[in-house]
């Protein structure tokens, strides 16, 4: 781009790069010197000057302009119109910011074509609930966080490679006050075999930059004890959250991480349009930190094993001021 610049490279997944060249009134984005996207900005809104005629190189353009341009909502294109992913707007039409990083293009290495058919099945304890798909084994999301400059992934647990971690992580002192479940490795084998064997609970571990640094339980609440405590409906996701890595503490890291997580799931079925989680009432840190990610508190309740905060995110919620980055 002629004149002066700031220019910004993105990795993607997949080894490639994105490089940005960002002017006060116009922005490119170029990959393998191609020039997939020119943009001009004008009041906050992005009107496109020169796009890629290849949807999927056009979506990964978008990507770079809404990572490196937080305020801008949309992005309009004159003359061009892709009814998978944009809303029609005179002879061209609008992609935007919200529905954008509902895509679940790179950052999925592994997902269904389209979302598992709907059966009602009933579990042991009389619930139910349509039947879950198999799980996924390996790296199930991988995105470059620009807000922290690291790569932000999650990969299914595994028990073999996983459990020493796993049980130095329990054991600690600040995560046994809350988690309660310190104990053996043996324990903690048994406790990690049962849920692999259980289809409504998804075993995570989130790593920065490859290195593994906190446990996750995704899980389906239609069929999970939090069900009589709210509305749960057939496609709601709970999670379970801990970091074990001391060094990757912090509200900077924890943004990262809970906005990957919380895509991660919203990518992973279409259908889901909350995820709740249940910390206990007294874990304020957790807390503020879900509500700084527009978790909504709606109420407190009691388990039998501890006075627990209701979280609920809505999907709207965070989708329409999406922070990712």
């Amino acid at each position: 781009m002629p004149g002066k610049s700031h220019h910004q490279s993105i990795p993607l997944p997949d080894g490639q790069r994105l490089d940005v060249f960002d002017q006060e009134k116009q922005w490119l984005c170029q990959c393998d010197d191609q020039d997939l996207l020119t943009v001009c900005i004008h009041d906050g809104e992005g009107v496109v000057e020169q796009s890629t005629d290849d949807p999927v190189l056009l979506r990964r353009a978008a990507y770079a302009f809404f990572v490196t341009q937080p305020d801008s909502r949309a992005l309009r294109f004159p003359d061009r119109f892709h009814a998978g992913f944009m809303v029609p707007h005179d002879n061209g039409g609008v992609l935007e910011r919200d529905m954008f990083w509902q895509l679940p293009d790179d950052w999925l290495p592994q997902r269904l074509e389209r979302p598992y058919p709907v059966t009602m099945v009933m579990d042991a304890s009389g619930r139910r609930h349509p039947r879950r798909p198999v799980k996924p084994k390996g790296e199930v999301y991988r995105r470059f966080d620009t807000g922290i400059q690291a790569w932000v992934s999650l990969r299914v647990l595994d028990i073999e490679e996983d459990l020493e971690r796993f049980m130095r992580w329990q054991n600690s002192q600040r995560v046994a006050a809350f988690w309660e479940q310190s104990g053996t490795l043996e324990e903690h084998r048994a406790y990690l075999e049962g849920q692999a064997k259980d289809p409504r609970v998804l075993n995570l571990i989130g790593c920065i930059d490859d290195e593994p640094f906190a446990y996750f339980e995704a899980y389906w609440t239609k069929e999970d004890r939090i069900a009589p405590y709210y509305d749960a409906t057939d496609f709601d996701r709970g999670i379970h959250m801990l970091v074990g890595e001391e060094h990757h503490r912090g509200p900077h890291k924890v943004k990262a991480w809970l906005n990957a997580l919380c895509h991660y799931l919203f990518l992973d079925d279409c259908r889901t349009t909350r995820i709740v989680s249940e910390p206990r009432s007294d874990n304020d840190r957790m807390i503020q930190h879900l509500q700084a990610r527009r978790f909504a508190k709606p109420k407190e309740f009691d388990f039998p094993h501890k006075r627990a905060a209701l979280m609920v995110l809505h999907r709207e919620a965070f989708f329409e001021r999406c922070e990712l980055s």
